[in-house]
């Protein structure tokens, strides 16, 4: 390791519901969570997230993706501009194409022109190290779920739900010393989440999502419209595996014959589907299921996760944990790590062949 122990780290994330940027600063060794510090949210305006949506499957060097990293550093700029003086910065960038098997994975955003403009050190490029050694590419929060559940002085194994734009799950047993030994963690995408309904209401009512769940509570969800998406060979597929924001395409067109109300109840449902069969890889059932990401704000999509699961399903900040800050949270300690040289992904989270750091370093 450096020289010292305590570090202060800085993460920014950026997510498939493409509704703004995160960032919050914490305290770690590397190992340990130590204490979280300041946090920030800058939302996307709806033109921003215009420009967000047409690069969306677009690779470096498109017009389109251009367009986008420069729009999110300038985005990253403003909220940097608010933290105090910290090690590093774990700059996540936006996803804009996940090809972990074909093209590899496109997350828009310069760290090092970052690093110029900012006068900080970024870690960045979290996720290329993984792919360009036969791994996923994601998901990578689960290194840090294993060191919340320790700091939140978990003794039994239970599981992470992220509901962003696509859903993971995170399974952990947190009595174990290294979270990569085998039997200690599983990760994995187990569907798409919030993305195919913030869609379905931007382009039905033109609302980023469906505010409160209301929507979604008035509807009945039709299995009759989901039966082809229930029957993806993804959800059968053992894990680690993962998914692009768009993988699930053709679940718009199913539900595009049904009112808005049973279109959202559906989406609500497909993904439930998705959590529930994930759950049956597991190597264990986790005795309670921690949400975190902007599903949990969600009650159609928390109502429906307790009716389906035998498991105790609960917001992150049960636990004293900020749901909505995790993922940005998880950066820092990802982008602290890679600095540091230790694992952030492994087989039993991105399937790579081995426990591997990852990220580039840029010096201001």
């Amino acid at each position: 390791m450096k020289g010292k122990r305590r570090y202060t780290a800085i993460g920014c994330m950026s997510g498939t519901s493409l509704d703004g940027v995160d960032a919050a600063l914490i305290e770690s060794d590397g190992v340990e969570i130590l204490g979280f510090g300041p946090h920030e949210y800058r939302p996307y305006s709806e033109e921003e997230r215009a420009v967000l949506r047409v690069a969306l499957g677009s690779w470096p060097g498109d017009p389109a993706a251009m367009r986008a990293a420069a729009l999110i550093e300038a985005a990253h700029l403003e909220l940097l501009a608010k933290f105090p003086d910290a090690d590093l910065v774990g700059f996540h960038g936006q996803t804009l194409a996940h090809e972990p098997a074909g093209r590899g994975t496109h997350q828009a955003g310069d760290g090092q022109a970052l690093a110029r403009a900012s006068g900080r050190r970024v870690i960045w490029d979290l996720r290329s190290a993984d792919v360009a050694a036969g791994g996923q590419g994601a998901p990578l929060a689960p290194i840090y779920h294993f060191a919340c559940a320790r700091w939140a002085g978990a003794r039994a194994p239970m599981a992470f739900l992220n509901l962003g734009g696509v859903g993971n799950i995170t399974w952990l047993d947190p009595l174990g010393e290294d979270p990569f030994a085998p039997g200690a963690m599983l990760a994995f995408d187990t569907g798409p989440a919030n993305a195919p309904l913030n869609d379905l209401m931007m382009r039905r009512r033109g609302e980023p999502c469906d505010w409160g769940g209301e929507l979604a509570q008035q509807g009945q969800a039709h299995w009759d419209r989901l039966r082809g998406y229930c029957a993806h060979p993804f959800f059968a597929a053992p894990p680690p595996k993962s998914l692009d924001r768009d993988d699930f395409s053709t679940l718009s067109e199913a539900v595009a014959p049904l009112s808005d109300a049973d279109a959202a109840a559906s989406l609500v449902a497909a993904m439930v589907y998705g959590v529930r069969e994930g759950l049956k890889h597991c190597p264990s059932a986790p005795q309670r299921l921690l949400v975190t990401g902007g599903g949990r704000h969600n009650p159609a999509m928390m109502a429906a996760l307790t009716g389906a699961l035998s498991c105790e399903v609960l917001p992150v900040e049960a636990v004293g944990l900020n749901g909505d800050m995790l993922e940005a949270q998880a950066f820092a300690y990802l982008g602290l790590r890679g600095w540091l040289g230790l694992p952030i992904s492994g087989p039993s989270t991105t399937s790579c062949p081995a426990p591997m750091s990852g990220g580039r370093i840029s010096e201001p």
